[in-house]
């Protein structure tokens, strides 16, 4: 799987684009609706940043910011690193590694038409199971 190339790793339906002007509310709703962890900010069909799960915990909630009222460009991570489709996936992941980021944007021609994560690494078996797992566990806490 490491030495496949991106472009059979990554999934682009559930690639999730917005532009900066975006509230971090709607892009948390977009999110949740595709079951995504990450949002390419674009604008001019030019990757500018990206909007992360843990960009709205640590850049949001944490700092007592409003939702609505906060946009992307305020909190997302300005000129992400980025891959290209034909970039091995095992190059992708050490780079997540190496700079503690879970997702990165797939770039070709200069534009954003994908975007990889560390989960891509589990077998979709694995993923699926995974899923289920932490369905259950937050059904157990709401209960």
């Amino acid at each position: 799987m490491f030495s496949q190339r991106i472009k059979s790793v990554m999934e682009r339906r559930k690639t999730l684009m917005a532009s900066p002007d975006t509230s971090v509310s709607k892009a948390a709703k977009l999110m949740a609706k595709k079951n995504v962890g990450a949002v390419m900010v674009v604008e001019d069909n030019r990757l500018v940043g990206i909007f992360t799960e843990r960009d709205a915990v640590f850049r949001v909630m944490a700092q007592g910011r409003d939702a609505q009222a906060t946009k992307l460009a305020d909190v997302m991570t300005a000129s992400p690193r980025t891959v290209g489709p034909n970039e091995s996936f095992g190059h992708a992941l050490l780079m997540m590694h190496e700079n503690g980021f879970r997702h990165v944007p797939v770039i070709e021609d200069g534009q954003p038409i994908g975007i990889v994560s560390s989960r891509n690494a589990l077998d979709p078996e694995l993923e699926e199971f995974v899923a289920e797992a932490q369905r259950r566990k937050h059904l157990i806490a709401q209960n």
